[in-house]
């Protein structure tokens, strides 16, 4: 492993070890130069490949042919900055093991470790590199959609930024709530030469898998968006054994009215604006008459997901969702009166329903009354005849 060159005299050792460590003695004639080496080892947990939150060990281990030195040891990211480093309580001046800062998925790119000693005076600096799988996508992200729209959720891998040569896998999975149970809408894998195969899962739940999207995505689109597709749609990486998730929260608003059509004159309706989950404190609901006054404005309360507005005229009523003072989406609601014609006629039709069902009663009782008649005349006929009779016979028998 060592070689020298002829010209120099200088002495090249290779794939240097920490049994190399020792003084070297250079003779030539009567002239002798010995010069001492120092080596140093550092090595990195897990082969420097990490998913987010996950803590690395260093390990730094040193070999001299006289006696050890107290080393200091700093710590930089890839940005430059002190990493925060804690020594392990069983270093020795031979070895040390720092646990450093849990990682990121921004973490990923070449650190430095510093080594630094006063006696004898080292300052020395080793490179290492820092690959972290994850996610671009914030841990928590929540998405907002109306009813009937269409809603692309995405999730972007850095797998192909930090040039990742391993395997992994993947899925993407969907429940409403917390407790609820989850469904497996895709699964995806990346082999080491970092191409993408995605398989789709679920056959009742009504989602596309878009053709044309970046390299390194993972992409659901709904593309007709039901109140109760609202929940947690969760991506999950697994990569030897160890996991790593992200979550899109989809909020799902809609708007109702307690009656549909037109509204009467002088009548009232409730407009209801409702999301399927509970807001945080920086959200709210508003609805908002177009082009209407103060007093036509009205904002729910903190986490209420259902706010009623009642209507009793007509005009385009609103209602937004706002995060942070900023509208996210909003869904429109036209209220119309019932035209003026519209109530003669009902008060008419109303009218002539009334006179004709009189006129129909007093038809009725006009011919209960002339049947009555009839059967009593009838009766007293009868009775006529059946007197004629009787006389009849009697003056017969005498």
């Amino acid at each position: 492993r060592s070689e020298i060159d002829r010209k120099t005299k200088h002495l090249k050792v290779l794939d240097l070890r920490l049994s190399d460590a020792g003084t070297y003695t250079c003779e030539s004639d009567s002239y002798i130069v010995s010069i001492s080496l120092h080596v140093f080892q550092l090595t990195i947990s897990l082969d420097g490949h990490f998913l987010p939150n996950e803590v690395p060990e260093l390990t730094l281990m040193q070999s001299s042919p006289h006696s050890l030195p107290d080393l200091t040891i700093t710590v930089f990211a890839s940005n430059k900055n002190t990493v925060r480093s804690t020594l392990s309580e069983n270093n020795t001046r031979q070895k040390y093991i720092l646990k450093l800062k849990q990682l990121e998925a921004t973490d990923s790119g070449t650190w430095m470790c510093h080594i630094h000693s006063d006696s004898p005076l080292i300052n020395q600096n080793i490179s290492f590199d820092v690959k972290v799988l994850g996610f671009q996508n914030p841990n928590l992200e929540r998405k907002y959609a109306t009813v009937d729209s269409t809603v692309i959720l995405s999730w972007l891998l850095n797998f192909q930024k930090i040039k990742w040569k391993e395997d992994f896998t993947g899925q993407l999975n969907w429940k409403q709530h917390e407790s609820a149970t989850a469904h497996e809408l895709l699964d995806f894998s990346v082999t080491a030469r970092g191409e993408q195969h995605e398989t789709k899962k679920s056959s009742h739940f009504l989602f596309e898998i878009p053709e044309s999207k970046p390299e390194g995505t993972i992409k659901v689109k709904l593309p007709k968006v039901h109140f109760n597709h609202s929940g947690q749609y969760k991506c999950e990486l697994a990569y030897k054994g160890r996991y790593v998730q992200s979550t899109i929260e989809l909020v799902v608003m809609k708007v109702s009215a307690s009656h549909v059509g037109p509204l009467p004159r002088g009548a009232e309706m409730t407009l209801t604006c409702q999301v399927s989950h509970p807001l945080s404190s920086n959200t709210h609901l508003l609805w908002e008459r177009v082009n209407g006054t103060q007093m036509d404005i009205k904002k729910s309360k903190q986490h209420e997901v259902k706010l009623e507005v009642n209507v009793s005229a007509a005009g385009l009523w609103k209602c937004h969702l706002i995060e942070d003072n900023d509208r996210k989406i909003s869904l429109h609601y036209p209220v119309e009166e019932t035209p003026v014609w519209n109530t003669y006629v009902a008060i008419g039709a109303s009218i002539g329903g009334s006179v004709l069902a009189l006129g129909l009663a007093c038809l009725c009782i006009i011919s209960s009354i002339r049947s009555q008649q009839r059967r009593q005349r009838r009766k007293r006929m009868a009775q006529a005849r059946q007197y004629l009779l009787e006389n009849k016979t009697c003056q017969c028998q005498r």
